[in-house]
């Protein structure tokens, strides 16, 4: 009833403020302004109580209706457990994907990282599996991540006798082997690892019901594509497929259409779509300056800080810069072992190390809620990599905050996050940085004496201990020509290298070992 009477009343102030666009009736409509402003008012104020949760204009107060997770089909056991874990709402990707996987419909589903997709298909595949016969398989593209699922489920499945296998690299082959033989209920791998099961004879897959897609898109960037249809070839055709994804390209969704069975499509948000919760910020700074900038930055926040590098070197020059300064800092990329790794994690989940420092392996695998900041201390390749990255922040109904360098170079990489995201990002001014030091480890020392090799030399090249046995030489006793050679400063040092003339004395430049060692020493580009 309300409803219609606000519907009329929309009806009728729209129409009043149309006629009073008309100059030769404004003498007639002023006598409807009035009204005009009254049916406004109502409008308004109805909006308000409806937002609110009031049901009348009475102002009777009703309890806003919160989704819970028990009309959703799920099992009693299941809804004691979650009770216990203190799950009490669901999200939208949870409340929109469980009904729908609980009646075995393949499901696409598309949602930003960190909106509870793990409980998403993990409830319906417990529940499923407990019911009927089989397994569930799990494809993950990152170690962290499968460790992290395979925790979530075993919280939830533990007590109901819930059995797992994790599969992934840099674990010892053996352990998991004994997992397998243990004949688990649900196989959390990912693809490069269980293709060497699938080789080496130890898993067969002919009895999966279940199939779980997580992170799709990561593992097509990884470059898993291979690996996944060779998978999805050896698991039975009657199954059901799950598919989750922040991102949708169009390889996901042939996937879809060759291996999925009429999926629905879960969209809780956009493709591409960042966290709510996360606010931006953009500093364009050149790539001697970010070091300082960084510094600045960690002495105005004092929470946990997650930093990405583009490259696994650069990640541990940053953590070794930022332990020097007093921080602590752990590193992980692909050049750390699985233990290694974890520890690091860990450690960061305890507070053990205030700062992280990450590349895009751990984009999607680290699942820690209350991380204060996400530094971009390198923009990502992909666009899509950004929404990833800053979605490591703001879980769990919580703030967070993400700040990116960019030099000036990249301002067409800094356009193309903001079309995937639809927003713009937020330009801060530079603060006041410190004079940046020559002998500065991150970058590269460059001195203006020397072009044959970029300009980049070591600080002490030309000490006395380059110059002769046991220091007793110096740069005046050098030969004439090869002292000017040094003083023009040649394109290349080859040709004073290779000579063998005579020089003064009769002495050739290969002869004696006071002048082997005051040749050109290769370029340093260890940076």
């Amino acid at each position: 009833m309300l409803l219609t009477k606000l519907f009329r009343c929309a009806i009728i102030y729209k129409l009043i403020k149309l006629l009073d666009s008309y100059s030769y009736l404004s003498e007639i409509l002023k006598y409807f302004r009035p009204l005009r402003k009254r049916v406004g008012n109502f409008i308004y104020d109805t909006t308000l109580r409806l937002r609110s949760g009031f049901r009348c204009l009475n102002c009777k107060t009703m309890t806003p209706q919160q989704p819970t997770f028990d009309g959703l089909g799920i099992a009693p056991k299941l809804l004691e457990i979650l009770d216990r874990l203190q799950f009490k709402t669901p999200t939208p990707i949870q409340l929109q994907s469980i009904p729908t996987a609980l009646q075995g419909k393949d499901i696409m589903g598309i949602a930003q990282t960190g909106t509870g997709k793990t409980l998403a298909f993990g409830i319906p595949m417990i529940q499923r599996l407990a019911k009927d016969k089989g397994r569930g398989l799990i494809i993950l593209p990152t170690r962290e991540l499968a460790v992290q699922v395979d925790e979530a489920l075993n919280k939830l499945g533990r007590p109901i006798g819930l059995k797992t296998a994790v599969l992934i690299g840099g674990e010892n082959i053996g352990k998991q082997i004994r997992q397998l033989k243990n004949n688990p209920h649900i196989i959390i791998a990912t693809p490069g690892r269980l293709i060497d099961h699938l080789e080496q004879k130890t898993v067969r897959l002919n009895d999966v019901v279940i199939l779980i897609l997580d992170e799709a898109d990561r593992m097509l960037d990884m470059g898993f594509a291979p690996q996944i249809k060779k998978i999805l070839v050896t698991v039975p055709a009657k199954r059901q497929t799950m598919l989750f994804s922040a991102t949708m390209p169009q390889e996901i969704v042939q996937i879809a259409n060759s291996y999925m069975r009429l999926p629905v499509r879960v969209e809780v948000a956009p493709s591409g779509t960042a966290a709510q919760l996360v606010t931006h910020e953009l500093f364009f700074v050149h790539k001697q300056d970010k070091m300082a900038l960084l510094e600045n930055l960690l002495k105005e926040y004092k929470g946990s800080v997650l930093i990405f590098s583009r490259t696994k070197f650069g990640a541990k020059k940053i953590a070794a810069s930022l332990n020097r300064l007093g921080h602590t800092a752990a590193e992980i990329h692909s050049n750390r072992s699985l233990n290694q790794r974890l520890e690091a994690l860990n450690g960061f989940k305890l507070g053990k190390y205030r700062i992280l420092v990450a590349t895009d392996i751990a984009a999607r695998g680290i699942d820690v809620t209350g991380i204060e900041l996400v530094i971009n201390f390198d923009l990502p390749e992909q666009a899509e990599d950004y929404v990833h990255r800053i979605g490591r922040t703001g879980r769990a109904e919580h703030t967070g905050h993400a700040i990116s360098f960019a030099t000036p170079e990249q301002k067409f990489d800094v356009r193309a996050i903001e079309r995937l995201i639809k927003k713009q990002l937020p330009v801060s001014p530079l603060p006041a940085l410190p004079e940046r030091k020559i002998t500065d480890d991150y970058s590269p020392v460059r001195h203006s004496h020397g072009t044959g090799f970029g300009g980049f030399r070591r600080p002490d090249r030309h000490s006395r201990d380059s110059f002769g046995s046991h220091g007793q030489s110096r740069p005046s006793e050098i030969p004439q020509p090869l002292r000017s050679r040094f003083a023009r400063h040649s394109r290349s040092s080859s040709d004073v290298a290779r000579r063998t003339g005579p020089m003064p004395g009769g002495q050739r430049f290969r002869s004696g070992p006071k002048f082997r060692t005051a040749r050109r020493m290769p370029q340093d580009r260890s940076f």
